[in-house]
């Protein structure tokens, strides 16, 4: 299970993970408190649905969300940054996307957005489009992907 080892990793490193979390409603932070013993290393988990809990809750600068759409690297980016500075933790993982139905031809149906951010290295984003496979399905696949990047960080 991915959840776990990014729980021993975590351990193993002295890591407070944090999540910010969209499309997710907190399901990545869901699965890693599902495991026993998992509050030594999941500091907290932010979930930041609208635009203006982006803002309020981790400091996304409005103009960023109007310029780049809220489904964007540029604020996924600044979602794992503002939830690094708004925690104890070390290392934060942020999801943005359209998990559907619905989309549009430059933002489509299962396409995310995920940052991640660390006290000790660049915040890196990626974008994933997952296709339009359902709702259940594109949130299951964000959040396996999201702890993929996590566990892979930690990796020594």
């Amino acid at each position: 299970m991915t959840a776990a080892r990014v729980l021993d990793l975590a351990r193993a490193r002295g890591v407070m993970i944090a999540t910010a979390e969209s499309c997710t409603g907190g399901l990545i932070a869901g699965a890693l408190t599902d495991i026993p013993g998992s509050s030594d290393v999941v500091d907290r988990g932010f979930v930041t649905y609208s635009n203006t809990a982006k803002t309020e809750m981790l400091g996304v600068d409005p103009a960023l969300i109007e310029a780049h759409g809220a489904v964007s690297e540029e604020v996924a980016k600044a979602m794992a940054e503002g939830a690094l500075d708004r925690s104890a933790a070390h290392l934060t993982v942020a999801v943005t996307g359209i998990a559907g139905p619905g989309g549009s031809e430059t933002k489509p149906e299962g396409r995310v957005c995920f940052g991640l951010a660390a006290q000790t290295s660049e915040t890196r984003t990626e974008t994933i489009d997952f296709g339009v496979i359902g709702r259940a399905n594109v949130r299951r696949e964000t959040v396996a992907h999201a702890l993929a990047l996590l566990e892979k960080t930690l990796q020594p």
